[in-house]
């Protein structure tokens, strides 16, 4: 009898989870960035200019590393056109309308759905394996989101009338990104992360703001009334929550899975808690952590490697 036991690479996938923390803390600051323009902003509007900012950090960057942009074929073109579409124009359609009528942590805990929307649709659209630990992480990942969000704000549940409007939409954040990231797959292998991120973020931009433009809601003077918050709102909407943070999301789908890349996200709610004691001066209590402790509790089952693989035989 011999038994040939392997070594797997544990820490192999670091540099990816550092990334993706990042990213979901940066999106984080979206929630608030972004319920900060619904009140003084048109939705469609702020949109557009989110994606205009993305879309020229995106060229800027390319350029600066002189990398070429790649010349997708005729299906590859239809299926950008499906990510520009979905994780673009229509999710943030519903982020900014949305964020009219739910505060920024009902958000961002219905947002926080996302890593069991997208494991689910892996397992049954792809097949992906759903282990054990991974159901019990993402419900791990889940129960923290919830805690912190409701110990945040005691009234959370008890909206306005039209809450619900406000919630439907943000659900619709969780199918456009849901689609976004699986659908992504095929291209992300063919034309790589940064090249799917491009063109998908140009076609939902120019799609952005042609219903703009039909919509009548452009115009000079509205560009040039924009103060300084606002700006500087877009322009972390735009360089560093589109530009930067989808690069480094499709990397990590690229690298580690949709699944596994997905539950970071719920750390989302966790960010903008931290983010609003920052910015707004509210205070942090003792479920606040306890509940982000679930959450990063929930992303390590999700993510925890093997660290031997057996194997036996006579």
């Amino acid at each position: 009898m011999r038994t040939d036991v392997k070594a797997a690479p544990i820490d192999s996938d670091f540099p990816v989870y550092l990334k993706l923390a990042t990213v979901t803390m940066i999106w984080g600051g979206t929630f608030v960035a972004g319920r900060f323009l619904a009140g003084t902003l048109n939705p469609l509007l702020a949109a557009s200019m989110r994606f205009l900012l993305a879309s020229l950090a995106l060229l800027l960057f390319m350029a600066l590393a002189r990398i070429p942009l790649a010349r997708p074929n005729l299906k590859q073109w239809l299926q950008l056109a499906v990510l520009g579409f979905f994780g673009i124009f229509f999710y943030n359609l519903c982020f900014f309308y949305g964020l009219h009528y739910i505060n920024a942590s009902r958000a961002s805990l219905i947002v926080a759905l996302n890593p069991a929307a997208i494991a689910l649709a892996s397992w049954l659209l792809f097949k992906e394996r759903l282990s054990r630990a991974k159901v019990i992480g993402i419900t791990i990942c889940l129960a923290g989101a919830g805690l912190v969000i409701v110990v945040r704000n005691q009234q959370l549940f008890n909206g306005a009338a039209n809450a619900w409007m406000g919630d439907l939409l943000i659900l619709g954040c969780v199918l456009g990104w849901g689609i976004y990231s699986l659908y992504s797959k095929g291209l992300n292998q063919a034309l790589g992360s940064l090249q799917t991120v491009t063109y998908s973020i140009l076609i939902g931009t120019v799609m952005l703001w042609v219903t703009s433009a039909v919509r009548g809601e452009l115009s000079i003077e509205a560009l040039a009334s924009l103060d300084p918050g606002q700006f500087f709102s877009l322009l972390y909407l735009g360089v560093l929550g589109s530009a930067l943070a989808y690069i480094w999301y499709y990397d990590g789908i690229q690298k580690i899975g949709a699944t596994r890349s997905g539950v970071f996200i719920a750390l989302n709610p966790l960010t903008a808690v931290i983010f609003g004691a920052l910015l707004l001066g509210e205070q942090l209590t003792l479920p606040m952590y306890l509940g982000g402790g679930l959450i990063l509790g929930g992303i390590y089952l999700c993510n925890k490697p093997l660290a031997l693989t057996s194997k036996k035989g006579i």
